[in-house]
């Protein structure tokens, strides 16, 4: 794709409609996520949001697409935008971002919004930085997605890839196929099996999950768009263990995990990410992202254990810009962004005392 005029004088928008014009579009578009796919934005719509889809143009050829979400609040007026993952283009092209940036800041104008959410999937680097403070925008204090991560370079032989971990890694992977851990790449999910998995690590680990009917949404569109990928660990025919891989183009993403509280001495997951990323590779992935690393590499922190995990296969930590605010409304953001978590707070703290006191 040629590069776009520096100055961006002629820059133009377009809402798109068409799905597989979308999803070209943005397929050749650096910094492209699978979160701002048009089945993902489907997926939201039918979530409590609407979504619209502009694809930034110079000469007739896409430079920069932004997969906006817009959410209104109850019996007003006014809504919050969010653009998750994006938008997506070259970053350092300062002018192409500067322009872009600022037909956001147009749109939320427009669409009476409170604030535009951004958090765009680039490292941090600091011409960002400094676009976002002269603009205005600021560090949000609700970062929506993960926005450090650790990543795996896919565009090695498989021997490379093997090399670069862990002793203790390889080791694990050569246990669990010794022990006879079967792994199942699913034609198509089973999507139910897979959330009662997910219900009970969600109880041993102690994180919140959805509903069953909002992941089967979520995990069938997904699919049905050529965009995910479940496996199963298997011992003896019994579930212990999967993952839901997502990709898009030339990256994958370790979006979902699951295990029973059995066998996990038999190692399934450190085989079910070996066989996830050689799928992920033979499908033109060149990216494997484990999806999430702490905002702080500090042994206290609760992703701690997991991050240390994901490094064991041989990745890098990416530290990647942080979710970033446009306000519109000041008296609006503070009682949406500041007020309103935390009264949130007090509630689920009042919740929890009373149900330790019954």
């Amino acid at each position: 794709m040629p590069r776009a005029r520096a100055d961006f004088k002629f820059l133009a928008s377009a809402i798109i409609t068409d799905p597989r014009t979308w999803d070209a579009a943005l397929a050749q578009i650096p910094y492209a996520h699978v979160l701002q796919t048009w089945a993902w934005g489907e997926i939201k719509a039918r979530h409590g949001w609407s979504a619209q889809r502009v694809v930034f143009s110079e000469n007739n050829a896409a430079c920069a697409v932004a997969q906006i979400l817009r959410r209104s609040l109850p019996g007003a007026p006014f809504g919050v935008l969010y653009v998750p993952k994006g938008p997506a283009l070259d970053f350092e092209n300062v002018p192409l971002f500067e322009r872009v940036l600022k037909e956001l800041e147009h749109i939320a104008r427009a669409q009476r919004a409170i604030f535009v959410k951004v958090d765009p999937d680039v490292r941090v680097m600091q011409n960002a930085a400094n676009i976002f403070a002269q603009r205005g925008w600021r560090v949000s204090t609700e970062q929506i997605q993960f926005h450090n991560t650790v990543t795996l370079n896919l565009a090695r032989d498989k021997s490379e890839i093997l090399a670069a971990m862990k002793n203790k890694w390889r080791y694990n992977i050569r246990l669990a196929e010794k022990r006879g851990v079967e792994i199942e790449r699913l034609e198509t999910g089973d999507w139910r099996l897979f959330y009662e998995l997910y219900a009970e690590t969600s109880a041993r680990d102690g994180f919140l999950i959805r509903p069953f009917e909002y992941y089967r949404d979520v995990w069938t569109t997904m699919e049905n768009a050529g965009q995910a990928k479940m496996f199963l660990a298997r011992v003896n025919d019994e579930p212990i263990a999967g993952i839901i891989l997502f990709l898009f183009e030339k990256r994958a993403w370790y979006f979902y995990g699951a295990s029973r509280n059995t066998h996990r001495d038999w190692m399934p997951n450190h085989l079910l990410q070996w066989e996830a990323m050689r799928w992920a590779k033979a499908h033109g992935a060149t990216e494997y992202d484990f999806w999430g690393a702490p905002n702080k590499l500090n042994e206290s922190d609760s992703m701690y254990g997991v991050y240390k995990f994901k490094m064991g296969f041989g990745g890098e930590f990416v530290e990647r810009v942080p979710a970033h605010d446009f306000v519109v409304n000041r008296a609006l953001y503070w009682l949406y962004a500041v007020a309103r978590p935390r009264y949130l707070t007090r509630v689920r703290q009042t919740g929890q005392r009373r149900v330790l006191a019954n």
